[in-house]
């Protein structure tokens, strides 16, 4: 995925994807548990779901910011195109790592409900490069920086 480097943003340099007709930064924070909450990622079985999701992940064009498999949730912070919606994103992961976690670790059955891994549930927050404040007072101040341009 082609970036553009160079851009400052609250100080930091930045990285933005590109399209053909956008430059974007999208990133999602996604939680989601095994059914009824239980303690079964752990050893081995956390280390492939963490080596799955990244590998899942690449196949939607998505950038793997960060993974944290703890017994009984899973993290996954990433960064996607703006043509995937967060949903799709989570099915694909989800949907791809309980069939594979099933079929390579067949211990998982006895401990899950009906060959269920995943909870249906998810939680999903975007985060990005600047707060709610600065696009705030940069659309408060839209029609004032047109006025100053105007005058020079």
């Amino acid at each position: 995925m082609p970036y553009i480097r160079g851009f400052t943003m609250g100080g930091k340099l930045s990285k933005f994807g590109s399209t053909r007709h956008a430059k974007h930064f999208v990133a999602y924070h996604f939680i989601w548990i095994p059914k009824y909450r239980r303690d079964i990622l752990v050893g081995k079985v956390a280390e492939r779901l963490k080596q799955m999701l990244k590998e899942y992940a690449e196949e939607i064009n998505c950038e793997v910011i960060a993974i944290e498999v703890r017994p009984d949730h899973v993290h996954v912070f990433l960064r996607a195109k703006p043509n995937l919606s967060p949903a799709r994103i989570v099915g694909h992961l989800k949907g791809k790592s309980a069939r594979k976690l099933l079929q390579e670790f067949p211990e998982l059955r006895a401990k899950t409900t009906h060959g269920r891994l995943w909870s249906r549930s998810y939680f999903v927050a975007s985060a990005g490069h600047i707060t709610d404040e600065i696009v705030k007072h940069y659309v408060e101040t839209q029609w004032e920086r047109e006025l100053k341009r105007r005058e020079q």
